[in-house]
């Protein structure tokens, strides 16, 4: 019964590659893999009771996000980062966005637009409402997320900001999707994304009002969420 119920979690969490993305940005971001430590699949697959497959995956999405770089031809190291380097490519990020919200405030909501982000945050409303997560959750809140954040970006029809976005996107905890999430720690992360949520809302409400410098604002405090959400609650 034991082995069963062994590959009956390993299945579920290789069908949903998030999952080992989470938990290695987890791991990564709490030290478990030193800066500059190689990671092997078989041993972190080993560790998180999963197949090597999402592993693979996982390993080149959070090289995407500056987490991992190559050693070698076949392997990856843990990238080499300092709490100023995050906290830097955060305020980046937030001055692009918030650059953005304004100028789409300003220039006026399409409907489409308006439509797809409320969409975004019914989706998040529906997560949420229920008054708990689920490991499932996770990957639904980060398509919404990313729904969100790069509707706003291509809303504003600036190529400009999205290649600027989108190469600071490779910087350590810099894109909108990287936000960490405790899995072994659910009833905390629900307050988080309440928090994400409730700002999502807000920004919202600017964009619609046409309150560019409102929207620029909050999209650059909306950056530092996964990291200072605590001192706002």
């Amino acid at each position: 019964m034991a082995k069963e119920r062994k590959r009956g979690v390993k299945h579920q969490v290789s069908k949903n590659d998030s999952s080992v993305v989470t938990s290695l940005r987890k791991l990564i971001s709490e030290g478990r893999y030193a800066p500059g430590a190689r990671v092997a699949e078989m041993h972190v697959a080993e560790q998180l009771g999963v197949s090597r497959t999402p592993v693979r995956l996982a390993f080149r999405t959070l090289e995407q996000e500056g987490l991992l770089e190559r050693a070698g031809k076949r392997g990856y190291r843990v990238r080499e980062f300092t709490e100023e380097d995050v906290l830097c490519a955060l305020e980046v990020r937030g001055a692009l966005e918030g650059l953005a919200a304004r100028r789409l405030a300003e220039r006026g909501l399409p409907a489409a637009i308006r439509e797809r982000l409320a969409e975004a945050i019914e989706r998040g409303r529906g997560i949420l409402d229920k008054g708990y997560l689920t490991t499932e959750d996770i990957s639904l809140w980060s398509e919404l997320n990313q729904t969100f954040h790069t509707t706003i970006v291509q809303a504003t029809g600036s190529q400009v900001i999205a290649d600027a976005i989108g190469r600071n996107d490779h910087l350590p905890f810099a894109s909108a999707d990287s936000i960490i999430i405790d899995t072994e720690a659910l009833d905390s992360e629900y307050a988080k994304l309440q928090f994400a949520h409730q700002q999502h809302r807000m920004v919202y409400q600017a964009l619609c009002l046409g309150e560019g410098a409102r929207a620029e604002m909050l999209m650059r405090e909306h950056a530092y969420v996964g990291l200072r959400y605590l001192l706002q609650l």
